[in-house]
């Protein structure tokens, strides 16, 4: 393994990342061979997600976090790649898309349906703003692939919705308030909205401008999940921001703290805030890595207990293939600001445990999720993000 090599590592960075490159570039290309091929559906739109290896249909039920997340991995590829600046792909994002507004999106409330058939008809509604989350990202680099307005508006149109569910009133989300079961801060929340956030306002800076201060709120929301001296990031805190008692108070989500830590780093590049680009790589992104990391079988955990106690979720220990992706993510963007070489020996030992362990079960049937990282990792080597990282290659 190269990062027990360390001096190697570091006297070969640029070649190795070169390597990096080249493989993921592989791995998008076999990705968007197999759903470029066999999830559209020609003949009600929209695009189908339960398939064999060989792309055989097994279940024809759509769910909006995919559609979503495939409009915008399409778009993104087509604003951002030559190879995939294609009509092919452009037209299957704007079908896509108008799957997603004509059968996920309630206009009457701005709610999007987690799963509908394959005509469309809704099945079931979450609780949560994640699949609006998904729309409203589509509809936004839809908008820049077109350069046609009407998305983004519908974009901040939803937006509106999210921020006010997420800020003012949660009600129309349908969770009862219990009196057993008070209000909390469930980092879900906050760093969903800063993503979104970054992803609507892109690089244009009267949209940053616009809302700059939710992404402020956003990231002193997600800032209070730093726990116990900044040792731990725990999933729930109270609105005051302390720690809460019980399993639902210590319990640590590795993936979700490393996502947020990216989420956090790529907002203090944006603003030049030194002091909390290294909170999001040290206590975010390496702490919760340490944390995670399964050193005698390898892989992240998915749920922890701050105390060491059993978690109580029944997957607990299961190495998915998200949180993955998000440490493949967080230590390259780390690299990247600092050039310090154990991010990049973290970025390569994680790399190594992916694609042995996570591709090879991927590679006769890949998934969307996989391919969108693939995709955001090609965007952080090889293309900048903002406008500020116009020297990504010094």
């Amino acid at each position: 393994r190269i990062s027990q090599h360390f001096s190697l590592l570091r006297m070969a960075g640029k070649a190795l990342l070169t390597m990096y490159v080249e493989k993921m570039e592989r791995e998008l290309k076999r990705v968007m061979d197999f759903w470029l091929r066999h999830s559209h559906d020609e003949e009600h739109g929209g695009f189908l997600v339960c398939l064999t290896r060989d792309g055989q249909v097994y279940d024809t039920t759509k769910y909006g976090w995919l559609q979503g997340r495939q409009v915008w991995m399409y778009c993104k590829l087509y604003n951002e790649t030559e190879e995939y600046h294609t009509d092919r792909v452009l037209q299957a994002a704007i079908k896509g898309a108008k799957f997603l507004k004509d059968h996920f999106h309630r206009s009457e409330d701005d709610r999007c349906y987690f799963t509908v058939t394959r005509e469309g008809l809704p099945i079931y509604l979450q609780r949560k703003m994640a699949t609006e989350a998904f729309y409203i990202i589509a509809m936004a680099e839809l908008s820049r692939a077109t350069k046609q307005q009407h998305y983004m508006d519908e974009a901040e149109k939803v937006f509106a919705s999210l921020l006010h569910w997420a800020r003012v009133d949660d009600s129309p989300l349908g969770r009862p308030h219990l009196a057993g079961s008070p209000p909390i801060n469930a980092l879900a929340v906050p760093m969903i909205i800063l993503n979104v956030i970054q992803e609507v306002c892109g690089r244009d800076g009267e949209m940053t401008a616009k809302y700059r201060e939710h992404a402020a709120w956003a990231v002193e929301q997600v800032l209070a999940h730093a726990q116990r001296d900044g040792t731990v990031i725990l999933e729930n805190v109270s609105l005051t921001g302390k720690e809460l008692g019980g399993c639902a108070g210590r319990l640590m989500n590795p993936g979700h703290a490393i996502e947020a830590g990216w989420f956090l780093l790529q907002y203090a590049t944006q603003i030049t805030n030194n002091p909390l680009k290294q909170t999001a790589m040290e206590v975010f992104i390496m702490k919760s890595f340490e944390r995670g990391w399964d050193e005698k079988l390898e892989g992240i955990f998915s749920f922890l207990d701050a105390d060491g106690f059993p978690p109580t979720a029944l997957e607990w220990n299961m190495k998915l293939w998200w949180p993955h992706c998000e440490a493949l993510i967080a230590f390259l963007m780390a690299y990247r600001e600092t050039k310090d070489i154990k991010y990049l020996e973290k970025f390569d030992t994680v790399f190594e445990y992916a694609f042995t362990c996570v591709s090879s079960v991927l590679s006769a049937c890949p998934s969307t999720g996989m391919s969108l990282s693939v995709c955001q990792f090609i965007f952080i080597y090889g293309k900048p993000y903002y406008s500020h990282h116009k020297d990504y290659n010094s």
